[in-house]
């Protein structure tokens, strides 16, 4: 995993405050892969909120003070909120994903 434990920490209490404690939560993407190089931060959401508006509110909500306690990079929250059409993405997200 290419972030700090100090990003992880942070990215972890970011998202369990605005979509719920019992949330869960996976960086997906290149940053997961020690190997590969620079890349955004691909996050994957299952929210313990159910509600579309509560998530909406909690994905800007996050995103703001994400960006405002790690800088300016390029962050994608991916939210499956189990609840309509199941993306591929969201199998591959959680299947290759490492829990935070």
């Amino acid at each position: 995993m290419r972030l700090t434990k100090q990003q992880q920490e942070i990215i972890k209490q970011v998202l369990l405050k605005h979509f719920g404690k019992g949330s869960e939560l996976r960086l997906f993407g290149s940053r997961a892969d020690d190997n590969a190089r620079g890349g955004d931060i691909d996050l994957y959401i299952e929210p313990e909120l159910r509600a579309a508006d509560d998530i909406v509110e909690a994905r800007l909500n996050a995103l703001v003070e994400l960006h405002l306690a790690l800088g300016e990079q390029k962050i994608d929250l991916l939210i499956n909120r189990k609840a309509g059409t199941v993306l591929p993405i969201y199998k591959i997200a959680k299947e290759t994903g490492i829990r935070l």
